[in-house]
């Protein structure tokens, strides 16, 4: 092939370039996606850095819209070169690549640990020389593929290695989202001309090279194609042609048809194969007749080049080499590199070919499609097993089992998050002859579907319509969508609709009938939490006692309780019982993390993240925060972590908190989460609280205790009764304190009796709230809840000061400041400095420039390196490479004033965070 095109101008986008190769040769590492439409120049401007890279590896790598669902096709393209490297990385971080690519068996790897193994593997690959990773068509990564290279993206710092992803615009991917990027328009006016002017010697029509130059927007592909075979035009002003995406792939089939038909075979059998594999394009060509001469008319039209690998021009070659081909030709070369690859142990690839190649129903086919998928399921390609069940669906006869496979290809897309395919699939299945058990699970799918992408209003009455349809003819699997059911009307809260509402799903599962069989941990789950709503919580609690149980006793399968780890932990919410609460979820964590589950373990870290706080460990809620978002960012999802909000109320911290805040309940709403609003205005509560803003805190608390969310509700009645009583609504405290009584009743448990006591002793006077004071103070010293401890001994402090007993209140008053100030909790910790100060105590005030100004990450590696952790031991935890966890110590090094691990032992580590 010719050499690189000639790169006409572009100087601002060479100099945002050059700075980053400067930066990477100098040891950081650097990351930039170039945005525009087909044929900016995005792959000049790829090659232009290829150019520059000198004394740099490249690894360069084109996306294949072909192998959109094929699991991590691309990021094996990429690693293929180095994978001579996996040697010397930590043992599971071999084995996830291995497994990945098909070079051991095994579970599907954590996602994590693979996003991990890769930027470990980069790391090592730039250890001799600095490292430029090219991503061309980043559009077109498979979305396994995608997702680890943005998690890669967003973790390199001091690797020496750059990333720079070419993606076509207009484009609604999520996978690069936030990342740095750069605009690639086309070029401006008179660097189009020069080029025009440059490939077509000659005098050219002034008007029409105008309007070539505002048609295509200076689109310089479009330009050199209109100089390769428009000429008339442009030296006659003779018809202008249309130009665009469209245009330009016509314009390269008709040169593809006007080559000879073994070399246009040769193009489509290249252009079937989306792995770019020379060897097997040649193994494929001989059994069709085709010698390696048939490639010569192509590669001296420029159109393709074949070496080690197989590269065309522009993706649109490819596009047009496979449009020109007929349907049957398309088949013939679908059978032949099926053919080829019969001597490989690529089964699913083979299996794929060998559907394209099928001419009609091929019910062996079919079986083995299904047998494939299973087989991409197990190493985590969801989306694969979607694509292999779904045309395992069209090639299949039997009409029940046609439905079946295109139900499961359903459920299988609903796991890869591909919701608009779940909804095409559950149409595609109702136009066939759908028996009633079929047509209830549609329901099913339809409704879990629309909680996983919406977590919409609409889900519970989806999943509860799709309960009662089952209950006739699948009782366990209708117990089951019964508690699928409570679980969105739950998120769904005070924005349900009242015939779907959490009332109405919780009547509903009671009457239900049992299923056949002894009653599972998950019956006991589903009557405890609907008696919950329906009974109250004495009527409850056996229930969900037994529930817990269950499920903490090792007797649910993993599947289950993945299914129903939060609901679990709602239970033991429900209970009051915070050893269970938390060994609940650390459970449902546990079983996440091993399973690379995601979206549960996103889920999961955010409730863990709150009984930390719970219990006053402020530092480690934040360092969960921050797996929560390398989880979040693997997955996509961008909504607000309420931990975060909880975090940002404990400390305090106005600033941050009331436009997350805000931007969270608009977030909410829009997604149909009332329970989304609860915590928000929870969150809004305990800030106004901790800041004395008392008719604010008042206002928020009685939001988040309308209605009866069953725990959450009785979470929120404690705040509502304090802020009440302080901003002077006697009345709308002692209501909420009758209502608190009645979710406490059959509780003898510590956390129960101790907010009871203290929401007591508030409405109370005298002797009487002394005595509930000290109740309160007792009970809840027993527990692990520190936060609840201290804010206790700050409202006794508080009264025992209007009391005139200023002795005794210092004394609470100071235990809940050191209590405060040690959890970081320092907006109720300033409340408790200035009722000190009132009672003659001397404070000092807490500030920000009293401590090393070390980030929350940085103090994090710290003290883990403090410990003695190894760099590759913090990298693991932490999900970044050997390498930044070392550049980040050398920050540290240089804030502490220190130079050695040594020195570190005795240094002092804080971060800003803790002392605001």
């Amino acid at each position: 092939m010719a050499a690189a095109p000639v790169l006409r101008g572009r100087q601002p986008e060479r100099d945002r370039l050059d700075q980053a190769l400067r930066r990477v040769r100098g040891g950081e590492s650097g990351v930039l996606v170039l945005r525009g439409e087909a044929g900016a120049g995005k792959t000049t401007l790829l090659h232009y850095v290829e150019s520059q890279a000198a004394h740099c590896r490249v690894a360069r790598i084109t996306g294949v819209e072909s192998e959109l669902e094929l699991p991590f096709a691309a990021l094996h393209q990429l690693c293929r070169p180095m994978l001579a490297s996996v040697g010397t990385l930590p043992v599971p971080q071999q084995h996830a690549l291995e497994v990945t690519f098909g070079h051991a068996a095994g579970a599907a790897p954590d996602k994590l640990v693979l996003g991990l193994a890769v930027l470990s593997l980069l790391a090592e690959a730039a250890a001799e020389r600095p490292l430029v990773c090219l991503v061309d068509d980043a559009q077109w990564l498979d979305a396994a593929s995608g997702q680890v290279l943005g998690f890669v993206a967003r973790r390199l710092l001091g690797e020496s290695v750059l990333l720079v992803f070419a993606v076509r615009e207009p484009n609604t991917d999520t996978l690069l989202a936030g990342l740095p990027a750069l605009a690639v328009d086309g070029l401006n006016d008179d660097d189009a001309r020069a080029l025009l002017t440059a490939t077509n010697p000659g005098r050219l029509d002034a008007r029409v090279l105008d309007r070539i130059v505002a048609e295509t927007r200076g689109n310089p592909l479009a330009l050199l194609e209109l100089s390769r075979s428009g000429r008339a035009e442009l030296l006659g002003g003779f018809a202008l042609p249309a130009v665009g995406t469209d245009a330009l792939q016509d314009r390269y089939e008709r040169r593809i048809r006007a080559l000879p038909e073994p070399t246009r075979q040769l193009l489509l059998l290249a252009a079937a194969d989306p792995t770019g594999d020379a060897a097997l394009l040649w193994r494929a060509a001989q059994g069709l007749g085709l010698r390696p001469q048939t490639a010569g008319p192509a590669e001296e039209a420029q159109l393709v080049e074949i070496g080690r690998s197989v590269r065309f021009r522009h993706p649109l070659v490819r596009s047009a080499a496979y449009a020109a081909g007929s349907t049957e030709d398309r088949r013939a070369v679908h059978r032949a590199l099926a053919d080829a690859l019969k001597a490989g142990n690529d089964g699913q690839r083979r299996v794929w070919h060998l559907a394209a190649a099928a001419a009609g129903p091929d019910d062996r086919l079919a079986g083995e499609l299904a047998d494939a998928a299973q087989g991409a399921q197990s190493r985590g390609g969801m989306a694969a097993a979607a694509a292999l069940l779904r045309r395992s669906a069209e090639l299949t006869t039997d009409p029940g089992l046609r439905v079946e496979r295109t139900l499961s290809a359903a459920q299988a897309s609903l796991d890869a998050g591909a919701f608009e395919s779940v909804l095409g699939l559950l149409a595609r299945a109702e136009a066939l002859s759908v028996d009633d058990l079929q047509g209830a699970r549609i329901d099913l799918i339809r409704g879990l579907t629309d909680r996983a992408a919406h977590s919409g209003r609409e889900a519970p009455a989806a999943l509860l319509r799709a309960a009662r349809r089952l209950e006739p003819l699948d009782s366990r699997l209708a117990r089951h969508t019964f508690l699928d059911a409570w679980g969105a009307a739950l998120v769904a809260g005070r924005l349900a609709y009242p015939d779907s509402d959490l009332a109405a799903v919780s009547a509903a599962a009671r009457a239900a009938p049992p299923a056949p069989g002894e009653a599972t941990a998950a019956d006991h789950l589903l009557d405890g939490l609907a008696a919950l709503i329906t009974d109250g919580t004495a009527a409850a609690h056996p229930v969900l006692r037994e529930a817990a149980t269950g499920f903490l006793g090792n007797a649910v399968p993993p599947a289950r309780w993945l299914h129903c780890g939060v609901l679990v932990a709602n239970a033991a919410l429900s209970l009051w019982d915070y050893d269970c609460w938390e060994a609940a979820n650390a459970r449902h964590v546990e079983l996440a993390r091993a399973g690379g589950a995601l979206a549960p373990l996103a889920n999961a870290l955010n409730v863990r993240r709150v009984i930390a706080l719970w219990r006053g460990d402020v530092e480690h809620a934040r360092e969960l925060g921050l797996e929560e978002s390398t989880v979040k960012e693997v997955t996509g999802t961008r909504r607000v972590s309420y931990g975060d909000l909880f975090l940002l109320a404990y400390q305090g911290h106005t600033a941050e908190a009331l436009p997350l805040l805000a931007e969270a309940a608009v977030e909410a709403t829009a997604r149909g989460e009332g329970l989304g609003l609860y915590f928000t205005d929870r969150a809004t509560a305990l800030l106004h609280l901790g800041l004395g803003h008392y008719a604010d805190a008042a206002a928020a608390a009685e939001r988040a205790a309308s209605g009866n969310l069953g725990p959450f509700t009785a979470q929120a009645l404690p705040d509502l009764v304090e802020a009440a009583v302080r901003s002077g609504a006697t009345a709308i405290a002692e209501s909420a304190f009758v209502r608190l009584v009645a979710y406490t009743t059959g509780s003898d448990l510590e956390w129960a009796t101790g907010l009871e006591a203290r929401s007591r002793a508030l409405v109370s006077d005298g002797d009487e709230a002394d005595r509930y004071y000290a109740e309160a103070v007792d009970r809840l010293g027993r527990t692990r809840l520190t936060f609840e401890l201290a804010r206790t001994r700050l409202v006794y402090g508080e009264w025992l000061r209007r009391e005139r007993r200023r002795s005794d209140a210092r004394r609470q008053l100071k235990q809940a400041f050191e209590e405060f100030v040690a959890m970081g909790a320092d907006g109720f910790a300033e409340r408790a400095r200035h009722e000190l100060l009132a009672t003659g105590e001397k404070v000092r005030k807490r500030t920000a420039d009293t401590v090393d100004e070390l980030t929350p990450q940085e103090e994090h590696i710290a003290r883990m390196a403090k410990d003695g952790r190894t760099n590759a031991e913090i990298g693991a935890e932490l999900y970044i490479s050997a390498r930044t966890v070392e550049w980040h110590l050398r920050k540290v090094f240089g804030k502490l004033g220190i130079s050695s691990r040594k020195e570190l032992r005795d240094a002092p580590i804080h971060s800003p965070s803790r002392t605001r």
